[in-house]
């Protein structure tokens, strides 16, 4: 397979653009520190190259991609950081009641979190800055090689770093482990088989909508299920009454991702809506990381000034975008 014009380009973008959307956006690390960002680029960045060169490669849609986004976030946090299992790294194991060896409201929040913001978001938006080659992959074989590779390495790397550091010693048990890679191979395998799906005639909402729509999900998933504000449990909930806002934010999960799948499926939804969609859950996502991961006044104001630059950039890009489908659905 020839490699694109522009291909490298558009992969570095990707694996640049990724970390930017799934951490410093939400506030995690603060500017202060944007130096942290260094030890993410190699398994966010190839991660989600590598998600990309895969669907694209088996002519797959959005479905794949968000299957594939699960896997990753089971990979992080499952066998890299090993949070998904941990009984004290981030006092994840007291939001609700553990499960099967997992902390239960940590996973719910964490794999579409990273499903959406570590994979489809960032894909979408250089599918958009890079419109010519949203239906192409980026790279050679090699270059799908050596993205998994990085991964991989970007993975150790976190569990040498990240991980021993913030919980020094702890090793998940081996039925998690085993548990994880199973689940990571059931969703890579059952991904790559989904097929893309076929255009409707639906009618779609304006644009304002759709960014309407991804503003609610984004701030109203996080607020619903991570503790801020000084809670030791989602959404100020104390015992068992956690289960409320975990049910909460599994339904709007599934009402938002049925109306995006409807809308993006037709022929009338374009670039324009794809951005607004974009745009709202990233507004959504850093107004919340505000309050949520912003220690000091000078992070907020960092953050928030961050947040205002990003919604400027989209508009840019929104202007320079003639009305053109988002890609396959």
């Amino acid at each position: 397979m020839d490699e694109p014009k522009g291909g490298r380009r558009a992969a570095l973008l990707l694996a640049v653009v990724t970390p930017v959307v799934a951490e410093l956006t939400l506030g995690n690390p603060p500017l202060s520190q944007i130096w942290l960002l260094l030890l993410w680029i190699p398994i966010y960045g190839a991660g989600t190259v590598l998600i990309r060169e895969l669907v694209r490669r088996r002519r797959g849609g959005w479905p794949s991609i968000l299957l594939l986004g699960l896997a990753y976030g089971i990979v992080e946090e499952g066998l890299v950081l090993q949070a998904l299992s941990s009984p004290t790294m981030y006092g994840a194991a007291d939001w609700a009641p553990r499960f099967l060896g997992l902390n239960t409201a940590y996973t719910e929040l964490n794999l579409p979190y990273h499903a959406v913001f570590s994979v489809a978001l960032p894909i979408l938006l250089t599918d958009l800055a890079v419109p010519s080659l949203r239906e192409r992959p980026y790279l050679k074989r090699t270059g799908l090689v050596v993205a998994a590779v990085v991964f991989v390495l970007g993975g150790l790397l976190l569990r040498v770093t990240v991980a021993t550091s913030i919980d020094p010693g702890y090793q998940a048990p081996p039925t998690v482990l085993v548990g994880c890679v199973a689940a990571v191979v059931l969703l890579a395998v059952v991904a790559l088989r989904v097929p893309a799906g076929v255009r409707t005639q639906a009618p779609v909402p304006m644009p304002w909508a759709a960014g309407a729509l991804g503003l609610v999900a984004g701030f109203g998933y996080l607020a619903l299920l991570f503790p801020f504000g000084g809670a030791d449990q989602p959404a100020f909930t104390h015992g068992g009454w956690v289960a409320v806002p975990m049910v909460a934010a599994a339904l709007l999960a599934v009402v938002a991702g049925r109306l995006v799948r409807r809308w993006a499926a037709s022929t009338a939804w374009t670039d324009r809506h794809g951005i607004c969609l974009a745009g709202g859950a990233l507004t959504g996502h850093t107004a919340f990381g505000v309050p949520a991961n912003a220690a000091t006044l000078a992070d907020k104001l960092e953050l928030s000034a961050l947040g205002l630059l990003m919604v400027i950039l989209l508009a840019l890009l929104a202007r320079r975008r003639r009305p053109l489908s988002v890609g396959r659905p």
